[in-house]
């Protein structure tokens, strides 16, 4: 996973290297709005990734370039600006050699070759999850999984630079971070960090909440200049905007103000690596001009978005069937009808009825936008556009529909998939395995169940069963990979979908988490409580469908339960032989 992400980069790094190289070859507009697509696929590829330090980067380098182009006449630009340009594709590229897994591997490597963590560096619970995620126990299935573990320990390293008098709040965070998945490591607030391989995020507690010092600015910065592709993170106490933008403009990227300052940290680096569908946005163009369809198409296309073109608003109900995108581009003028009657056709259609609309048009009466916005456009642009813009603008469009669509399918105590979402997915990617859509050679599907969940309820109340949920959830984002889905399929059941991991790895990465969830401590008014949860595996095999697959695990759940709780089981189906048990 990580080996593709980077190449992914390299390949829009070479491509922003050629298209450069070509405007200074040629000097005109159209090599360097290409250049400047080049730019803006590399920042869509790196936001993909959650790197907002190489981010601001590649967002400075394509303000230079928006500025550059506002006509034909100022091409070629000068030899002042072309070495701007240069020296910040330069920086650029530079900080992105951090992202070369081979370094990576390298230093996982080296730590993992020692006896044991140091422990000014990390605390017993990261300890134990090094343990877990690297040793087997003695009555455990030898499994092939250790790439499986060592890409989370490699891509879920945190920094946390504490000042001498918070060193009691940075070890509780560290404990937090360990339970759940994270590779936490102290470190002092005076050190020069240098290190080739860049921590997911770096969190900062200084000497005090309420006041930030010079001495703060000084080491913020200096984290930002060595650490460009991490999230920064301040725990602050000031509520006020004058430091908060001080703080964002030495290279803070939150500020987490809250009282509950260790939650609101886990779930900040929880979502760093929240799950992402990595779903190819799709744009219906509804345009009756050839040579607008071209540079649409190319300047959408460039950014990694798929197209289909129409020239005849006749055929729009039926491309939406067919085609179903996320976002239509409507001309205004069209020989049979307009772009507005024809969004109030969709409009009048309940499926069609927040699919977002742009519309195109040369006519720049605004009487005539102001109407089209009325009835049901969300954007209007005017004809000649700049095709940057017009791929920003989309793309834009497209991540906020999608956002919009996302928050009625999470679950609002966990952020997880919710009940309906959850076989939603589990039906896709078992129709993706039947029908070979996609590169899967197996999926494992989980159900789980918090053990005597009732009796916590009843004994600490509802609120510290709903915390014991949450820990639950949090376990599970943590120590699951990004590509495996996680639902809470109901009350305290959970499920799981596990893209290319077989039976007997599911066992073992199951059983792991419930070893660390029955060891974890779950803190109400009175002191602490442990939970445990039972489990039940199913594996896919020919024919199996999502409700089958879930059904098969759900009964591996119930004899779980019936032998007593706290242990995982195999379902027993096609090729697995007989029943693996841990408990």
């Amino acid at each position: 996973m990580i080996n593709s992400s980077y190449s992914n980069i390299e390949s829009r790094v070479q491509t922003l290297r050629l298209c450069w190289d070509n405007y200074l070859q040629q000097g005109n507009l159209n090599q360097f709005v290409e250049f400047t697509i080049a730019i803006n696929c590399l920042a869509d590829c790196l936001n993909i990734l959650r790197l907002p330090g190489l981010i601001r980067l590649s967002e400075a380098l394509e303000n230079i370039a928006i500025s550059h182009m506002d006509s034909q006449s100022v091409h070629p630009i000068s030899s002042v600006n072309q070495r701007d340009i240069h020296h910040k594709i330069d920086a650029l590229v530079e900080a992105m050699a951090s992202l070369n897994p081979q370094v990576a591997d390298n230093r996982v490597k080296q730590k993992s070759s020692k006896a044991s963590l140091p422990t000014n560096s990390t605390n017993q619970m990261t300890e134990l999850f090094v343990k877990q995620t690297t040793h087997q126990s003695p009555n455990s299935i030898e499994t092939p999984i250790d790439n499986y573990y060592e890409n989370l320990m490699t891509s879920r390293l945190v920094w946390i630079i504490a000042a001498p008098n918070q060193l009691e709040l940075a070890n509780a965070i560290c404990q937090q971070l360990g339970f759940f998945g994270f590779n936490a490591a102290l470190k002092n607030w005076n050190e020069a960090i240098y290190d080739k391989v860049m921590p997911l995020a770096v969190l900062f507690i200084p000497v005090d909440p309420f006041i930030s010092t010079s001495d703060d600015f000084d080491c913020i910065s200096r984290i930002r200049n060595n650490c460009p592709t991490s999230q920064l993170i301040y725990l602050s106490k000031q509520e006020r905007i004058e430091p908060m933008v001080a703080l964002n403009r030495a290279g803070i990227d939150i500020s987490l103000t809250a009282e509950n300052q260790i939650n609101d940290v886990l779930n900040c680096l929880l979502d760093l690596i929240k799950i992402n569908d990595k779903h190819t946005s799709r744009v219906l163009i509804v345009e009756d001009s050839r040579t607008a369809i071209v540079v649409i198409t190319r300047s959408l296309e460039e950014r990694g978005i798929d197209t289909l073109a129409i020239s005849d608003a006749g055929d729009l109900l039926e491309s939406l069937k067919s085609y179903q995108p996320d976002l239509i581009l409507m001309d205004m003028h069209m020989p049979r009808f307009n772009g507005v009657e024809a969004t109030r056709v969709l409009r009048q259609i309940p499926r069609y009825n927040a699919i977002p609309i742009v519309y195109l048009s040369a006519d720049s009466e605004i009487s005539m936008q102001v109407e089209a916005l009325r009835l049901g456009g969300d954007q209007f642009l005017i004809k000649p556009f700049n095709p940057v813009l017009l791929a920003a603008i989309i793309q834009s469009k497209i991540e906020r529909s999608n956002e919009t669509q996302r928050s009625s399918i999470l679950d609002g105590l966990t952020g997880l998939l919710n009940h309906a979402a959850s076989k939603d997915k589990l039906n896709r990617l078992t129709e993706n395995l039947s029908c070979s859509k996609a590169n899967l050679t197996t999926l494992s599907v989980v159900m789980i169940d918090i053990d005597h969940f009732k009796l916590i309820n009843d004994t600490y109340g509802h609120p510290v069963g709903d915390e014991v949920i949450r820990h639950m959830a949090w376990l599970l984002r943590g120590r699951l990979r990004t590509q495996d889905m996680i639902g809470r399929y109901g009350g305290e059941e959970f499920l799981i979908a596990m893209p290319d991991v077989d039976a007997i790895q599911a066992l073992a990465i199951t059983n792991r988490i419930r070893e660390a969830f029955s060891s974890l401590p779950h803190l109400h008014a009175n002191g602490m409580l442990l939970a445990s949860f039972s489990a039940g595996i199913a594996t896919y095999h020919k024919g199996a469908d999502g409700l089958s697959l879930i059904e098969a695990a759900d009964n591996a759940l119930l004899e779980a339960k019936q032998l007593g709780r706290n242990r995982v089981i195999q379902a027993n189906q096609n090729k697995i032989e007989g029943q693996h048990i841990y408990e």
